[in-house]
């Protein structure tokens, strides 16, 4: 199935094209289409540039991404590229995932909502262009140890430990949580030794 990169009329009108629902009634895109119309006005009234990327409509400045807009399972949601640098005293914000370090969503359950947070969210766009006008970055995280079992394969192949450091901090952090998710010693092994290929060929684990 090729991913949707026409235009975001197309994706309102047919989804993103990432499954075989694609052009179906079923599409998760279909029962947001009011909700994510209303998020698109408000976004491309505070000044951004539209572009399809991922499958899904994108919002630029100067080429960078500040926002996209997202049809999700049980909402839809406006989501934040650098959303881990917004004040948010309200809590509003969510990170889509326990190791998500910069988007955050601002999600939403029809259009009625979206028109009653007009404001919040002009205020939030605001927020994150300012941030890119700045130049502001989330600052890396901390370097994290690695689990046992995969510091011993790394330290037992130098080949192997130099293509490790050579890879980007966060695809080290994907071969370290792979390891690390598993509850058994002998199961975090396995998966120490699965990453081998990977790392030697400079990819993430997720990575094809």
């Amino acid at each position: 199935m090729a991913i949707n990169t026409t235009s975001v009329d197309a994706y309102l009108r047919d989804g993103c094209g990432r499954c075989d629902r694609y052009r179906t009634p079923e599409c998760k895109v279909h029962p947001w289409t009011e909700a994510l119309t209303a998020l698109r006005e408000l976004v491309l009234a505070a000044g951004l540039t539209e572009a399809m990327k991922w499958g899904a409509p994108c919002y630029t400045l100067e080429g960078k991404n500040v926002v996209g807009v997202a049809a999700l399972k049980d909402a839809c949601a406006l989501s934040f590229f650098k959303g881990a640098l917004l004040e948010d005293p309200d809590g509003v914000l969510e990170a889509p995932g326990p190791n998500s370090r910069h988007v955050r969503y601002l999600k939403f359950s029809s259009a009625k909502q979206v028109r009653a947070r007009r404001k919040l969210i002009q205020a939030l766009l605001g927020q994150a262009i300012a941030l890119q006008r700045a130049g502001k970055r989330v600052a890396p995280p901390a370097a994290e140890p690695l689990p046992a079992e995969l510091q011993a394969r790394l330290d037992a192949d130098p080949p192997l430990a130099a293509a490790f450091a050579a890879l980007t901090p966060g695809r080290r952090r994907s071969h370290a949580l792979y390891v690390s998710g598993a509850k058994q010693a002998s199961t975090r092994a396995t998966r120490a030794e699965r990453c081998a290929a990977k790392i030697l060929a400079g990819k993430g684990y997720t990575e094809r």
